[in-house]
């Protein structure tokens, strides 16, 4: 089993900056890659970003591309989600996932956080 639990959700304005941490416990971290997924309210869950076991590979959703930037450390079994000039749009709960390899259908992942609430205001 894999415990995430995700911080650093809140309200901040359009054009703002937030980063979001998921803490893993449980099996040894560096053996999934992680995976960030947003839902809105009446929207399904979509896939935001994701990296590999050792970090050496990125992914990201064309939405968010040059704007959220995925990031691990696994000597403190966490992983992070910056995400910057931050708009309306990216309003939604924001969860953080596990799976041994990464995948983009929400479906493929095992382990799944609480969610954390991020809220842009216009």
């Amino acid at each position: 089993q894999v415990q995430l639990v995700e911080s650093g959700g809140g309200l901040v304005q359009a054009g703002g900056s937030l980063r979001l941490s998921c803490a893993a416990s449980g099996r040894t971290f560096s053996n999934y890659a992680m995976a960030w997924f947003r839902q809105a309210p009446g929207k399904e869950r979509g896939f935001v970003a994701a990296i590999t076991r050792g970090g050496g590979s990125t992914y990201y959703a064309d939405s968010v591309k040059g704007r959220f930037t995925i990031s691990r450390d696994n000597a403190k079994n966490t992983v992070y989600l910056q995400m910057n000039s931050l708009k309306p749009e990216d309003t939604a709960v924001y969860y953080c996932a596990a799976n041994t390899i990464v995948e983009v259908p929400p479906t493929r992942y095992g382990y799944w956080g609480q969610g954390t609430q991020v809220t842009v205001s216009s």
